[in-house]
């Protein structure tokens, strides 16, 4: 029988990529107003939770909490540019080295130690990045490096909020991140545009599908061990490739999707290397 854990998670990932494919049909918008759109949908949401819960609004560390936030945005807003730029799929497999960044990040700032399996699959992982460049002529210079730069900081947010999960309700964490999210994104609203017609649907779904991803995810992890739940975690990639090709016509090549298939195992490696190390650990 399949536990609870399991189908929060794949809730959370099929959110996560309704959520995503959102984002790619609003590319008529600036990428700043779409993160606007994601964060407020959320926001609104989840200010008046923490409020008739009594949940801390400031928290106990509001500078890493802040720099949590402002790490959040800057992860998101350069996703979301890249994702108007290149195909669904290519860019939520790229943005997938956020955790073995992650995993370097915490070698030098949580003084975890990296396995030599973790260094092998980072290079695997990289390795798919690089086939996945060549071969498909739609990923630019230019969005592989927002891609990039999206990954490094989602490493740096799990390190973060490693930091800070036991020091902070997650709610906390979340309002934070929503809240630095939409005043950063209203620095540039000289290039906003107001929503036509149907555009009003996407742009109310957005935000309702992070928060719907988010707390379905959160209780995923609060119900089931993370060595259960991590490799599902890579269904968000699965049903993205599913909906680029129904939704947006997008195709690759075998070599291509090779990358991707590199991409994949690098991740699922450094799950398992972490896993055996929980094991020996215990």
């Amino acid at each position: 029988m399949i536990s609870k854990g399991i189908v929060f998670i794949l809730i959370a990932t099929f959110a996560f990529a309704i959520m995503n494919a959102t984002a790619k049909e609003l590319s008529d918008f600036h990428p700043m107003q779409v993160v606007f759109f994601r964060a407020v949908g959320t926001f609104i949401f989840i200010f008046p939770t923490m409020l008739f819960r009594k949940i801390p609004i400031i928290g106990n560390n509001p500078k890493f909490l802040f720099l949590r936030g402002l790490v959040g945005v800057i992860s998101l807003s350069t996703f979301f540019m890249a994702l108007q730029r290149i195909p669904l799929g290519s860019a939520i497999s790229i943005r997938y080295l956020g955790p073995i960044f992650g995993v370097v990040m915490a070698a030098y700032f949580l003084k975890e130690k990296v396995k030599g399996l973790q260094w092998l699959s980072l290079l695997i992982a990289f390795s798919g990045v690089i086939v996945l460049k060549g071969f498909d002529p739609r990923i630019d210079s230019v969005s592989l490096g927002l891609l990039l730069i999206s990954a490094l900081f989602v490493g740096m947010v799990f390190v973060l909020i490693r930091y800070l999960t036991d020091k902070e309700h997650y709610l906390t964490i979340i309002n934070y991140f929503m809240v630095v999210t939409i005043i950063v994104s209203l620095f540039f609203i000289n290039h906003w545009r107001m929503p036509l017609g149907n555009e009003w649907y996407p742009v109310m779904g957005i935000g309702i599908l992070g928060l719907i991803g988010q707390v379905f995810m959160t209780r995923a992890f609060q119900t089931e061990n993370t060595s259960v739940l991590a490799p599902f975690k890579y269904m968000e990639l699965v049903w993205a490739l599913i909906m680029g090709y129904f939704l947006f016509g997008e195709t690759y090549s075998w070599i291509a999707f090779s990358g991707i298939i590199f991409i994949i195992i690098g991740m699922l490696l450094n799950v398992y290397s972490k896993n055996k190390k929980q094991v020996t650990q215990s």
